[in-house]
């Protein structure tokens, strides 16, 4: 993964919205993520869970997601104001796109530029930088939930 992005990486999102529509995805959350969502929204953490998140299993662990709306949109992502309805408290994981684990290899980046345009466009980020963003999901871990 490290050779990939080795002499830096260039994104710039673009604002289309592609990444929080039109495909099956999750968007796991961490308690700082869950904190910040119920307070933007001004609700209780569980009327939160109840109207916006679902339990995914992920090999040996359960893990909270938010939820998708029959078309794969995000929960959150308007089809009016064609935007993120909770942009300012966004999860990390929506935050830090592109600079996933899973994205860092050439081939997943270079298929991504097809609906990303921010990919290779814009921002220089270094590798060192890559790797700090990186390591900001090691030090937000994610809501596990138990079996």
């Amino acid at each position: 993964m490290e050779d990939f992005y080795k002499d830096g990486l260039h994104f710039s999102c673009i604002t289309c919205s592609n990444c929080c529509r039109n495909e099956a995805g999750y968007v796991f959350l961490s308690k700082t993520d869950l904190f910040n969502l119920t307070g933007q929204l001004n609700i209780d953490e569980a009327a939160f869970l109840n109207n916006y998140c679902r339990t995914v299993n992920t090999f040996d662990e359960v893990q909270l997601s938010l939820l998708e709306k029959d078309n794969h949109d995000c929960i959150f992502w308007s089809a009016d104001s064609k935007d993120c309805t909770v942009y300012a408290a966004r999860p990390l994981q929506c935050r830090l796109y592109p600079f996933w684990p899973s994205m860092l290899k050439a081939d997943v980046w270079q298929k991504a530029k097809s609906s990303c345009k921010g990919l290779d466009n814009g921002e220089f980020y270094s590798k060192e930088q890559i790797e700090l963003l990186l390591k900001q999901r090691e030090a937000e871990p994610l809501i596990t939930l138990n079996n």
